[in-house]
């Protein structure tokens, strides 16, 4: 065999391999893949609550703001910061002392008078009798009878000083007018305070507690025809670390303005916070439900995939055969979605490996755990 002749059956032998292992061929067809395994689990009727989420700001229901209403220094605290505190109960004090004397000196006033109306009254009553025996002259009775009104005028004057008194010197005793806690001091004792100085402390009421957040006007409307089609709605709250607040909230107040520049309206929630898990100005996440929650068909959201022509999945048939089926979505919760269009109960989904699948393909599907659809999360 000459050189020319080996070297043509090489490249023949070459050609045939190559051949061999070209799609469609059928040694190509010998060697093919085995079906794609997949991981699959039936659509389930579960009960997903049709909820919406907002942000909201936990406000107190009872806010106030200690502040001295005369000068004075201030005297020992008579609280700690943080403390639950009762209405009427004494928080600070201011010297009485100033305040003391004042009301003293008006008491005196006061009292002298008394003795100026009573001899103003007598004087009268004996011009009177004079008058009435006619050894009194009328002009003496008009005398004293002017005499006694400016003394009933004096002791009114009298009083109405000491009452002011006495109110000034109950100013300085700062009183809580609410039951609830009260915050950080911000004056230290041996300060002199007044009317300018500020903020002292300040009282909330933590239980109830209000949360106020803020809706569109569409959702305004659903919520108030699902109201009025007699399905009750249901507030609950998100915490900062995800948990739910074990305590439902009932709406109680919509603003009766909308925000003109976002289309917001006001709603205020309350809710029950004996724990006191809830603090004024917190910032929660609020979600609204239905008290009434629906049975749907549903699947894990691995198993939904989107394309521009919208939502879709994979359901592996009786003969292991793929098919590709659009799908409508609807509340997503837990990590399942609602399926309101497009599949059926029992239907065995693909959850995992459906990137390898296309529609009429055989799949080799594996039932998935319970937890599956918890793990893909």
């Amino acid at each position: 065999m000459t050189m020319q002749e080996r070297r043509l059956r090489i490249l023949a032998l070459l050609g045939a391999g190559l051949m061999a292992t070209l799609p469609g061929s059928p040694a190509g067809a010998q060697q093919g893949a085995a079906p794609p395994a997949v991981l699959v689990q039936p659509a389930e009727l579960t009960p997903i609550a049709d909820q919406s989420e907002f942000i909201g700001r936990a406000a107190a229901v009872d806010k106030v703001e200690l502040r001295a209403r005369v000068k004075g220094f201030l005297g020992p605290r008579k609280f700690n910061d943080g403390d639950a505190v009762k209405g009427g109960q004494v928080l600070f004090t201011i010297e009485p002392e100033p305040y003391q004397a004042a009301v003293a000196q008006k008491v005196a006033q006061r009292d002298a008078a008394k003795a100026a109306l009573t001899n103003a009254e007598l004087q009268l009553n004996r011009a009177e009798e004079l008058l009435r025996s006619k050894t009194g002259t009328q002009v003496t009775y008009d005398q004293r009878l002017s005499e006694q009104l400016q003394a009933k005028a004096q002791l009114e004057d009298a009083s109405a000083q000491l009452r002011d008194a006495e109110i000034q010197l109950s100013y300085t005793e700062i009183k809580s007018p609410i039951d609830g806690r009260v915050g950080r001091a911000a004056v230290s004792p041996g300060n002199i305070v007044g009317p300018d100085s500020g903020v002292l402390a300040t009282v909330v009421s933590e239980n109830p507690i209000r949360v106020l957040f803020s809706i569109t006007q569409r959702e305004l409307l659903d919520a108030r025809r699902d109201t009025t089609s007699g399905d009750a709605l249901v507030v609950r709250l998100r915490l900062a670390d995800g948990s739910i607040y074990k305590n439902k909230g009932k709406l109680d107040f919509i603003d009766v303005t909308a925000d003109a520049k976002t289309d917001g309206q006001m709603v205020r929630a309350v809710f029950d916070n004996k724990e006191g898990l809830l603090t004024d100005g917190q910032t929660v996440r609020v979600i609204v439900e239905g008290e009434k929650v629906p049975t749907v068909v549903a699947v894990p959201q691995a198993a939904i995939a989107q394309d521009q022509s919208g939502s879709y999945l994979f359901v592996v048939n009786d003969k292991n055969v793929a098919e590709q089926r659009r799908v409508k979505t609807g509340v997503s919760r837990d990590g399942l979605v609602s399926i309101t269009e497009g599949l059926k109960a029992g239907e065995k989904v693909i959850i995992q490996g459906q990137q390898r699948v296309r529609p009429g393909m055989t799949v080799t599907p594996t039932q998935a755990p319970p937890a599956a659809s918890a793990k893909k999360q």
